[in-house]
């Protein structure tokens, strides 16, 4: 055995002359932040191990717009060649400016240690307004309530646009509105590339929509008659050739119901119109579900669930029969304690079962038990979609002469969409943890 050989398997690993295996201060940040905010600076709490050879590298982007500063921070291992510190003036105020910051050593280790936004940050002089006004906005929930306000003094032109990162772990898109000094779509002065950061730019208003986002579920007696609010919990930019999407799903077994709801960006692409569709029932245990996708900003608005009951047939009070069956209906396990009802006349075995939705951003496990009309042992016909939703679904008869199907469904995970509150309230906090596992804690210098 070749010494060389011999040293890789006890785990010892030569190094050429000059190469060495650098540490690099690690992390990535998103944010957007009132003028009065900057400069900001952080504390980074990890750190990365590079292979053989690469370096650290600071990527930093300011986009200021009127009152919004929005921030870009990506620290790193990189292969690409050392670089002095560089800061670059994309596009110069007044109106919106944007400079960026890149910076590739190999010198030590940690030493992409940039602290803060002072290399970037040139407090501008006042301006005078003039008289045009433009809505203003910076953000990555889109830009539908955007706020006008006075352009300075010799600005001709309102911008309206995408700015796209990708790299260095961030996938970001941010929308700006603002005044600009010349016409066009080219904020970037045809840049591409930043650091760690390939960047981009689109204005055409339907290539990248903004959306409604949120889930909603809810657990009550009569949801099948009685309209419950659909609130969103924020707005979402989409990718491009996404459209909005919003979905409800409805599960009655007579004393109780369950309804889960999803707006949010969708890459189905299909009809824009409404679709409504009865999967099981009504008589027994009643499934339906509201489906809409569209392509324009803000379409995915419906405020109430009253846009799937408003489609729903009418029934009269169902005539009692001779079956029993226990009843209930939730996200996660079966209920340990289910009430036996007398079924409504039609109706022949009892069902157990339970479905996996997954999609839309939810993972979850409906699970439910009640009375059953159809002589199929599946209530959803094997469907394999509901609006945003994919389906799963795992069924059985409760009186037939098989043991009752356990639940074979991973634990429930709930998982809520972040709307603009919710990141709002991470940044404030300065930990920017929703981005990243590796957070960078910002702070007003």
């Amino acid at each position: 055995m070749s010494p060389a050989l011999l040293l890789a398997l006890q785990g010892i690993t030569l190094l050429l002359p000059g190469v060495q295996a650098l540490t690099c201060q690690s992390g990535r940040a998103h944010a957007v932040k009132n003028v009065s905010e900057i400069p900001l600076k952080w504390t980074v709490t990890n750190q990365q191990t590079c292979e053989d050879g690469w370096g650290c590298q600071d990527t930093m982007m300011l986009i200021e717009n009127g009152p919004l500063v929005n921030l870009v921070l990506s620290k790193g291992c990189t292969l690409e060649a050392d670089q002095e510190a560089r800061v670059t003036q994309h596009r110069a105020g007044p109106g919106v400016s944007i400079v960026s910051y890149t910076h590739v050593c190999r010198n030590r280790d940690l030493c992409n240690d940039v602290p803060n936004t002072v290399p970037l940050w040139d407090w501008l002089p006042p301006t005078v307004p003039g008289s045009l006004r433009c809505p203003v906005c910076l953000s990555t929930e889109g830009c539908l309530s955007a706020t006008e306000l006075p352009c300075p003094a010799g600005i001709m032109h309102c911008y309206n646009g995408i700015l796209l990162f990708r790299g260095g772990d961030i996938a970001t898109n941010l929308r700006v509105q603002g005044c600009t000094s010349q016409a066009g779509c080219n904020l970037l002065n045809d840049t591409q590339k930043v650091g760690a950061l390939t960047v981009s730019e689109n204005c055409d208003p339907k290539a990248l929509l903004t959306c409604h986002q949120g889930i909603m579920s809810a657990t009550l007696p009569n949801l099948a008659q009685t309209p419950i609010e659909w609130t969103e919990g924020g707005y979402q930019t989409c990718d491009i050739g996404e459209m909005c999407q919003e979905t409800l799903l409805l599960v009655d077994v007579g004393r109780r119901s369950l309804i889960v709801g999803s707006k949010g960006c969708s890459k189905i692409r299909t009809q824009n119109s409404p679709t409504v569709t009865i999967h099981s029932g009504p008589l027994g245990i009643l499934i339906a579900s509201y489906a809409r996708f569209c392509s324009s900003n803000g379409c995915n608005r419906a405020k109430s669930s009253s846009v799937l009951l408003d489609a729903l047939p009418r029934q009269a009070a169902p005539v009692p029969g001779d079956l029993q069956c226990p009843v209930s209906v939730q996200l996660g396990s079966f209920a340990q304690n289910s009430e036996n009802v007398t079924c409504p006349k039609g109706t022949t075995r009892c069902y157990r079962g339970s479905f996996r939705l997954r999609g839309g951003g939810l993972s979850a496990s409906v699970n439910l038990q009640g009375c059953m009309a159809k002589p199929s042992r599946y209530l959803l016909n094997h469907a394999k979609n509901i609006g945003v939703f994919s389906v799963i679904e795992n069924s059985g008869y409760e009186n037939e002469n098989q043991p009752p199907l356990q639940d074979k469904a991973a634990p429930t995970s709930y998982v809520a969409l972040v709307g603009g509150l919710g990141l709002s309230l991470a940044l404030c906090c300065g930990v920017l943890s929703l981005l990243t596992p590796l957070p960078l804690i910002l702070r007003p210098c």
